[in-house]
């Protein structure tokens, strides 16, 4: 190994990104929660049908 300080090969050419690819999509209030209420009517309609599966008919 050389003693020598030798300078470091560095590229110039540097890749720019671009700042509209790189902020998140906001949705808006209004989708988020027509997307909740639908995922509460699926889980509210899966436990309804456990509780039918489970309900004894032979009263």
């Amino acid at each position: 190994m050389s003693t020598e300080k030798e300078p470091l090969e560095t590229e110039d050419d540097i890749i720019g990104v671009d700042d509209d690819e790189t902020e998140p999509v906001v949705e808006p209030a209004k989708s988020n929660l027509s997307k909740r209420r639908t995922i509460d009517n699926l889980l509210e309609e899966r436990r309804l049908q456990r509780q039918l599966a489970d309900y004894d008919f032979d009263l």
